[in-house]
């Protein structure tokens, strides 16, 4: 299972939430300690913004993050008020920077954790499904960005909730295949957004954290330091908006009984 970490609050240097936590990103990306493998090591990625810049900015590699000598000192002197990071350990599609997550669209980064097991056999009609310059942007073969991309085009930017139930209804939850499991953490360069989801009911972990020091707040895989006690789960089948330091949950599900 992959590992992700975001924040939303203050501008910090990256290195704040993704290396010097006494359980990082960068220390999960090795020890892991609520995911399948304890290793994640097929990629990382970053996506940060700017208060005056409306696309994010976008770093991906396939060498795992403690092998990337740059990525201590990038994280260091970056500097960013709202970030997505994702380290990768792999399911669907190769080691490539490509199928490196964050992925982006305009002003939109998205990361997911998790799988949909029978994604090959969906592929050919998801696709189809897409407006042109949703498919055309695509760029790599993971059932992640095709998650992505099939949020986007059910009007993301809109209605959140309505577009994570669409997607939801296209990918079918009945499968010989296995259960769907995802966990999955985007923004839109003003909010944070994050959502539990398993067909089986038993979803990957999400946590948020309480106010930190400077009055941010982050979201991430696994409790960033090692008592956990400022940090709370993420409640399944719910979206978690976060904005201006404020978390807002609703329901999923209710656009598709309405």
């Amino acid at each position: 299972m992959c590992r992700i970490a975001a924040y939303l609050g203050p501008t910090i240097p990256l290195e704040n939430i993704i290396v010097r936590p006494t359980h990082s990103l960068l220390t999960q990306s090795q020890r892991a300690t609520e995911a399948k493998l304890a290793v994640n090591g097929d990629g990382f990625g970053i996506a940060w913004y700017l208060a005056d810049v409306v696309r994010p900015g976008l770093y991906r590699d396939v060498l795992p993050a403690w092998a990337d000598g740059n990525l201590v000192s990038l994280c260091r002197m970056v500097r960013s008020p709202l970030f997505l990071s994702h380290i990768r350990a792999s399911t669907v599609g190769e080691t490539s920077r490509a199928n490196c997550h964050p992925f982006a669209y305009e002003n939109w980064a998205f990361c997911h954790n998790g799988q949909v097991p029978h994604i090959n056999r969906i592929r050919r009609r998801v696709e189809s499904a897409l407006p042109d310059a949703l498919y055309h942007h695509r760029k790599g073969t993971t059932d992640s960005e095709l998650l992505f991309l099939m949020l986007l085009a059910h009007g993301l930017d809109r209605d959140p909730v309505a577009a994570i139930d669409a997607m939801l209804a296209d990918l079918g939850e009945d499968t010989p295949d296995g259960p769907v499991r995802m966990t999955c953490v985007f923004s839109d360069g003003a909010a944070l957004y994050a959502f539990r989801h398993a067909s089986d009911g038993k979803c990957p972990s999400l946590y948020i954290s309480d106010r930190l020091d400077n009055g941010g707040r982050a979201i991430a895989s696994e409790p960033l330091e090692d008592d956990g006690l400022r940090w709370r789960c993420v409640e399944p089948g719910r979206l978690l908006m976060l904005r201006d330091g404020q978390a807002e949950y609703r329901q999923l599900g209710a656009s598709l009984a309405a």
